[in-house]
């Protein structure tokens, strides 16, 4: 802790984004970054407390006082060296992450400004590329074992790390053209820029681990899928949360109503260079646009709606308003605050509506024009358990041509496995954060070699 008294001089200073009217017109990040001065000011703000929350909360168990004590006295690579030895990928974190540990923070308690530890961990390992303290680890001892990963996901690429820089052979299979799972195809390049995955990805392969793209597999369910897999000595499931949850009521099969991730992710691969014909495009040009659901992914498809040149969005979610405010009397202080959140791309304009259920999707001639919903309100049960759904008011129609559904993910249901199978990230899990993914890959890993080194004693 260099400056015991900064907490108390220093007010927080997040980077902020790009102007409004800017950034809407491209699909570049849209976080801003402070200079070096300004953002070891912040890591000094960082209490070092005896009781790190911080690192209670954090999913990977990051060490966030002392990577942001040595951030604050210049000494960078330090910094990095700390940060990598929790995290393998804080480029993914460092731009994507809610931060949990933020709001775990102390000063969170205190005044409500926490040490910015998400933006100095991406400041790190910005640093840590440009300078060349990041370099591909070639010189391992290897182990006679393969282990293939299915997924290239944050679980799976988390996995692979790990069980490569054990010593262990390791290919993995995936599904698409290229690495990166929801932080390629889901998340949009406002938030992620793609080259940041190509960079790591990179890094991989000269690390020693294999990849192979375009490789779909199937037979999870009967396990009949291993038998193509019976030279590894281990298989690591990292194959996410692949069904979407529907809306099933009158006139979903219209033109117009789609999935938010078949949206989001074309969006990606358009911006990659891939080409679709017309009537394989999902745009949002010119159209009214409702958005179903209200977590990220809602809010994903929003900016991407706004970027392809929407005539407006609308936003809607069948649970009650959040909290509005910092504090959340139900999961108080060092949980995560259930509290109203407002993203940029809620900043770049939508209108918000909470306690509001679909009823049917309106069409002519086979295309949505509309979507007939009702505000409710949720009542006690009087016999317990879940809350009662009642009507309020009228059915109304909002105006719409393209609907996007972001109801999240089913959780996948799996069959008894092989021993020599296991499972992790959101497959395991169920849909969450990509900092949970990473760490349920390390922990996968860390039961593979386990498992192994047992098996060849």
């Amino acid at each position: 802790m260099g400056n015991p008294k900064a907490f108390l001089e220093i007010h927080r200073q997040e980077a902020g984004y790009r102007p409004i009217h800017d950034r809407i017109h491209d699909f570049g990040e849209v976080e801003q970054t402070l200079n070096t001065r300004e953002r070891k000011l912040q890591a000094s703000r960082c209490m070092d407390c005896g009781v790190p929350f911080c690192h209670w909360a954090c999913p990977l168990g990051n060490k966030a006082p002392e990577w942001n004590d040595a951030l604050y006295r210049g000494e960078w690579e330090l910094a990095y060296r700390l940060l990598d030895t929790t995290n393998p990928f804080p480029e993914f974190t460092g731009r994507v992450c809610p931060a949990l540990c933020e709001k775990a923070c102390v000063l969170y308690r205190f005044n409500h400004e926490p040490t910015t530890n998400r933006e100095n961990e991406a400041a790190i390992t910005e640093v840590a590329f440009r300078e060349g303290y990041i370099t591909s680890r070639t010189e391992m001892v290897r182990k006679r074992e393969r282990v293939a990963v299915v997924g290239a996901g944050p679980a799976g690429l988390a996995v692979a790390n790990a069980l490569n820089h054990m010593g262990y052979m390791v290919t993995v299979f995936e599904k698409n053209e290229a690495a990166g799972g929801l932080l390629r195809y889901g998340i949009p390049g406002f938030k992620l820029n793609k080259a940041i995955i190509d960079r790591r990805t990179r890094l991989l392969e000269q690390e020693g681990i294999e990849f192979r793209f375009n490789v779909e597999l199937s037979g999870f369910s009967d396990c009949s899928v291993f038998s193509e897999l019976s030279d590894f000595s281990a298989v690591v499931l990292a194959i996410g949360t692949p069904t979407a949850r529907d809306l099933n009521v009158p006139g979903r099969e219209l033109d117009g109503v789609h999935f938010a991730l078949d949206f989001l992710s074309q969006q990606n691969r358009v911006l990659a260079g891939r080409e679709f014909s017309k009537d394989e495009r999902i745009t949002a040009s010119g159209k009214d646009v409702l958005v179903i659901g209200g977590g990220d992914t809602g809010s994903d498809c929003i900016g991407t709606a706004h970027r392809q040149g929407c005539k407006s969005v609308t936003q809607i979610e069948i649970m009650p308003k959040p909290v509005c405010g910092p504090d959340d009397p139900l999961n108080p202080w060092p949980g995560w605050p259930r509290t109203l959140k407002t993203s940029s791309s809620h900043e770049e304009g939508c209108i918000r509506r909470w306690n509001v259920n679909t009823l049917e999707f309106i069409g002519e001639d086979g295309r949505l024009t509309g979507v007939k919903v009702q505000e409710i309100d949720w009542k006690a049960n009087p016999d317990g358990g879940c809350p009662v759904m009642v009507e309020k008011g009228r059915p109304e129609i909002i105006k719409a041509g393209l609907c996007l559904l972001a109801m999240g993910f089913l959780k996948p249901e799996h069959p008894v496995y092989p021993e020599n199978v296991f499972v992790c990230g959101d497959a395991v899990n169920g849909a969450s954060l990509v900092v949970r993914a990473m760490a349920s890959g390390i922990e996968a890993a860390n039961r593979v070699d386990a498992y192994l080194s047992h098996t060849s004693n």
